[in-house]
C-alpha cells in the first residue's frame, strides 16, 4: 500500500485561506474546508453545541471542547485489541486511504513546523492520525500518536515509531518552502479519532496549553 497523492488546488481556489502569523497557527478541527471518505467506509463527523450527531450510542466529549465543537473519524467499530482490526475499514495503516479533512492555509513565513493536535483519546485504538500538505504525507506527518492525556482534551505532536508505540514529543512536523498559499490535510489512522483544534508552530519551545 502506498500513500495517495490528491491535488485539492483547484477545488478550493476560492476559499479564504487561514493564514500564519509570527510562525503560528491555529485552526478549529471542525473549520475544515473539504471533508471525504475518500472511497472508504469511514469518514469525520462534526459534533456540536445544539447538532445532531448522527451516531446515536456514542460518547459526547463537548465539554472543554474549543469552540464547543470538534470532529470525530466514524463509525468507531475498533475501540480495544479484542476488537477486530480490518485494514482499509477501521485501520489505516498508510496515509491518504481513509477519511480525510483540509484546510488552506497562507504560510508567511517559511521554514519546517511542528504540528500539534489537540485531540481526546479513551482507549488505544483511538489515537493515531496523519498529516500531510498539497496532497502529500512526507514520512515526518505520519502516525502521529496521542498516549498521555486518557479522557481529557490533550495536545500531542509525537510520532509513532517501531522502538516506541507512544513517539517521541515534538517529532511531527511539515515543512513549507516558500511563503505561499498550501493545503494541510488531515487522514484517519485509526477509527474514533476525535480532532478539536490544530496547530502549525515555527519555534520548538512553544507548547500549546
Amino acid at each position: 500500500m502506498t500513500p495517495v497523492i490528491f491535488d485539492l488546488n483547484e477545488k478550493l481556489e476560492d476559499v479564504e485561506a487561514f493564514e500564519e502569523k509570527n510562525g503560528l497557527l491555529a485552526v478549529e478541527g471542525e473549520a475544515f474546508h473539504y471533508n471525504s471518505n475518500n472511497g472508504s467506509p469511514r469518514k469525520f463527523y462534526v459534533h456540536e453545541k445544539g447538532g445532531k450527531f448522527p451516531f446515536t450510542s456514542h460518547d459526547d466529549h463537548l465539554k472543554g471542547a474549543s469552540g464547543d465543537a470538534y470532529i470525530e473519524a466514524m463509525p468507531d467499530t475498533r475501540k480495544t485489541h479484542d476488537d477486530k482490526l480490518i485494514v482499509g475499514e477501521n485501520f489505516f495503516p498508510v496515509p491518504g486511504i481513509g477519511g480525510m479533512v483540509s484546510y488552506k492555509v497562507k504560510i508567511n513565513t517559511p521554514g519546517t513546523y511542528y504540528v500539534w493536535v489537540r485531540a481526546y483519546s479513551t482507549g488505544p485504538e483511538d489515537n493515531g492520525l496523519h498529516v500531510g500538505v498539497n496532497g502529500e504525507w512526507p514520512e515526518s506527518g505520519q502516525r502521529i500518536q496521542l498516549c498521555k492525556g486518557k479522557h481529557n482534551w490533550t495536545w500531542s505532536s509525537a510520532q509513532r515509531v517501531p522502538e516506541n508505540h507512544c513517539g517521541y514529543a515534538q517529532t511531527i512536523t511539515l515543512t513549507f518552502d516558500k511563503a505561499d498559499e498550501y493545503i494541510v490535510s488531515f487522514s484517519m489512522r485509526e477509527d474514533g479519532f476525535e480532532l478539536d483544534k490544530w496547530m502549525l508552530v515555527k519555534d520548538k519551545s512553544y507548547i500549546p496549553e
